[in-house]
């Protein structure tokens, strides 16, 4: 999918969003969809790919355009306008604002308290990379937090538990010579370290003993998992040091090895402990899903082909991804007790990618031509695979929706392209029988559906070169705002 544009603006104001007189069928199902608009600017978004969006009580976090002029340079980076974080609950769209002299924010992370994190942009343009400066963010009861750095110029945070613990890195003042923030989208001259926020103290993780480390995940217990170098050694193979996963539990940094690679990452951890993730094997030509649980690091394989992938792990210790099969070819799959799930595709397409997985098994997720370009979205439940492009009707003003999160009570959250190219998050709401026949009674308006003139487009292509592959995970889990408009 093409990078969608950033967010940003500093007033509070709240808007009530009606939803869309859209009632959509899906085999065995019945959604309503709601467009949750913006504050006056052409688009809205949720960040795709990084702990969900919404969460069980059906509150979303993401960011909105106003169509006030952002007045400095860090414009450039966005769309232009100030464009805030909201959160969307009870069918209201609220401002949650910026920091102190910002423009643009991405949330990152709602829990279900509605406590939000992410990063936003403070007003200033640093020198050293010529980006603007970003600092992790805290929201809640109408505050708005700046995490700060460890001194030097950038943090992210990456998400936040229901205790109101925050994990995700940032600068110190050390030179460091592998531009580790460069892996994260961010090229900077200093290290980052993996902290750990809670009750206006930030923790500096340390790491596994080379310069730099990053914190991904945190479960509610605390329990953090990131990457770290573990030396400051180049090796032959990737011209860095080695990269492997950790797990950071009370107090202590547990390297998670690797899978015969010198590049392990993460994408999530549950409430048990396990981590899921991708590492390379031997040589770092190729690359693995992985599951490390109770100091087991469990390789879990591919459809026959070079390469696999593990996007989400639940509560239940199902992870979903995808795999490699023998042609070329990859399948969104679900891991399961050692089992491999290949979940097919829609309609004969050749390609598909599983993104998320809720607590039920329900597993989300895109069919494609295998370069790229989205052909279709799906919910994948009970062992089928349900076609959700189809619940996009004439009249809906919508031409496609992309799926980003689905929490436990199977409401999903996602990116909506409406039929100009511009961009509204939705929620795809299941509703009961009494809504059903409201549905059927539903007459569409005079706009018809089409085909974009510019097909969407995913990272989806597994890079060749380890470094390649590093960034792809990690852009793929963690856009900032600056990069989503450089289509970095």
């Amino acid at each position: 999918m093409k990078s969608k544009s950033s967010v940003s603006r500093l007033l509070i104001v709240a808007i009530t969003v009606l939803a869309l007189p859209t009632w959509l069928a899906a085999q065995h199902r019945h959604y309503r969809l709601i467009d949750l608009g913006t504050f006056g600017g052409p688009n809205s978004f949720v960040d795709c790919c990084a702990p969900p969006m919404i969460n069980d009580r059906g509150a979303v976090a993401g960011a909105a355009e106003t169509s006030t002029p952002c007045p400095y340079a860090g414009a450039a980076f966005s769309d232009g306008v100030y464009s805030p974080a909201f959160v969307w609950r009870n069918r209201a769209l609220t401002n949650l604002g910026l920091l102190p002299e910002g423009c643009f924010t991405l949330p990152n992370s709602i829990n279900s308290r509605g406590m939000i994190v992410g990063s936003g942009d403070i007003g200033v343009i640093d020198e050293a990379t010529g980006f603007p400066v970003l600092h992790a963010d805290f929201r809640y009861s109408g505050q708005v937090l700046d995490l700060g750095t460890f001194g030097g110029s950038f943090s992210l945070a990456s998400q936040v538990n229901d205790r109101g613990q925050v994990v995700g890195g940032a600068e110190n003042t050390d030179p460091d010579p592998w531009n580790f923030g460069g892996l994260l989208e961010l090229p900077s001259p200093t290290a980052w370290h993996a902290f750990l926020w809670q009750a206006g103290k930030k923790r500096d993780l340390g790491t596994l003993g080379g310069p730099d480390s990053f914190a991904f995940s945190i479960n509610q217990n605390g329990q953090a998992a990131g990457f770290s170098f573990t030396n400051s050694v180049p090796n032959p193979n990737t011209g860095i040091p080695t990269v492997d996963p950790f797990l950071w539990d009370r107090g202590r940094m547990i390297d998670l090895g690797s899978l015969g690679g010198t590049v392990g990452l993460v994408a999530a951890i549950n409430n048990w402990g396990q981590v899921a993730g991708v590492s390379d094997t031997a040589g770092d030509q190729a690359a693995h899903g992985y599951l490390w649980q109770n100091g087991v690091l469990t390789d879990l394989g591919t459809l026959g082909g070079d390469n696999s992938e593990a996007d989400w792990i639940n509560d239940a210790g199902q992870v979903v991804g995808r795999a490699d099969l023998p042609d070329g070819t990859h399948h969104a799959v679900i891991w399961h007790r050692g089992k491999m799930i290949d979940l097919g595709t829609i309609d004969g397409d050749p390609c598909s990618n599983g993104h998320f997985i809720n607590s039920s098994g329900q597993a989300i997720g895109t069919t494609t031509d295998c370069q790229g370009t989205i052909l279709h979205t799906f919910l994948w439940e009970k062992g089928k695979m349900i076609d959700l492009s189809s619940q996009v009707p004439p009249g809906s003003g919508f031409a496609a929706v992309d799926p980003a999160a689905i929490n436990d009570a199977g409401e999903i959250v996602g990116n909506g392209t409406l039929l100009n190219g511009e961009n509204h998050v939705v929620v795809l709401k299941p509703c009961n029988d009494g809504d059903a026949k409201i549905a059927s009674n539903y007459e569409s308006d005079s706009i018809a559906s089409r085909i974009l003139a510019n097909p969407r487009e995913i990272s989806e292509l597994m890079p060749k070169s380890p470094l390649g592959r590093i960034r792809a995970q990690i852009g793929q889990r963690y856009r900032t705002p600056s990069t989503r408009n450089r289509g970095q």
